[in-house]
């Protein structure tokens, strides 16, 4: 680990004096907080009591002179400070559990894991793909999906709990730490089962027709749902009452395909059942709607071989 002084008005000069005061159980403690964002929950992770994790934590601050954590009613909160100084801190607390696995193992071929984090409307458009060529050149690799909203993603990703995520470009404020790779661009689409009403004569269709039906949207303060909002307000239109919110994608494939309902959707997430007949996509067009889709990682993160080649394959697979 390169240890630096975080920003904390501490000089280059006293990180010697930091480094001696600093100990293993100040850097497991502050990473477990960080995860959990809970104090309790970092407790019971560790074995410890609350008082004594706060009190480890009291200790770390005080040792670096600058507040890392808010902790309050809502849960426990990065600074500035403590984002930059958790970027280390977790090469710390992996490099020690690599070598505790190291001599457990007793020589034993070890296997790795890739934490992969994926918005629902992406994770099945290249994941699929990705993770079969990957097994054919590391069969030995484990891989572990979580699905969840953006902001939820990039606050795992910082934390150290997925290795790479896929999803779309964020505010600056919440790319403190990563940086992001486009892989593609999509833009919104309207999608309904084989032999709906609105599909005999294969033309344009009018948006106010559409909402004549019922409708499948994405839940509110995603981008999805966002341009479709847009979309509907350009046109004088807002959605109606009853609307079916949703961010997964087999339950908005289900709803679709067995109703007269019209699923909002960013365009990629139904390709599968597009190929195969199985939905089909209304001639409504969507200027303005195209977003960027692509992968963030940590920007302090080590080189590894099989992220590595994930990341090949992801931008081949996104080229096809």
């Amino acid at each position: 680990m390169k240890h630096e002084a975080v920003r904390s008005g501490v000089p280059a000069s006293g990180a010697a004096g930091l480094l001696d005061r600093i100990r293993l159980r100040h850097v497991t403690c502050f990473v477990a907080v960080a995860q959990e964002r809970n104090l309790g929950r970092a407790a019971d992770r560790l074995g410890l009591t609350q008082p004594a994790v706060t009190k480890t934590l009291n200790e770390l601050e005080s040792v670096a002179a600058a507040r890392l954590l808010d902790r309050g009613r809502h849960g426990a909160q990065l600074t500035a400070a403590g984002e930059q100084f958790l970027r280390h801190a977790l090469g710390v607390t992996e490099a020690m559990a690599a070598a505790a696995t190291a001599l457990a193992g007793a020589g034993e071929p070890t296997t790795a894991t890739v934490r992969l984090g994926a918005l629902p409307t992406v994770a099945g458009v290249l994941l699929p793909g990705a993770v079969a060529r990957l097994h054919e050149r590391h069969p030995g690799v484990g891989v572990q999906v979580r699905t969840g909203s953006n902001t939820v993603l990039l606050e795992a990703l910082r934390a150290g709990e997925l290795d790479l995520v896929l999803g779309r470009m964020a505010e600056p404020a919440t790319m403190r730490g990563v940086s992001f790779e486009l892989l593609y661009a999509e833009s919104l689409a309207l999608v309904v089962r084989p032999g709906h009403p609105l599909t005999p004569g294969g033309g344009p269709v009018s948006l106010p027709a559409v909402l004549a039906y019922p409708v499948v949207v994405a839940t509110a303060g995603t981008v999805p749902r966002h341009h479709t909002e847009v979309l509907l307000q350009r046109h004088g239109l807002h959605l109606p009452a009853g609307c079916v919110e949703t961010l997964e994608v087999s339950v908005a494939r289900a709803i679709v395909r067995h109703t007269d309902a019209v699923w909002f959707t960013a365009e990629r997430a139904p390709q599968v059942d597009l190929d195969d007949g199985l939905l089909v996509r209304l001639d409504v067009p969507a200027p303005g709607t195209a977003e960027p889709v692509g992968v963030f990682r940590r920007s302090v993160d080590e080189p590894s071989v099989v992220i590595d080649a994930l990341l090949a394959t992801l931008r081949t697979l996104a080229g096809e």
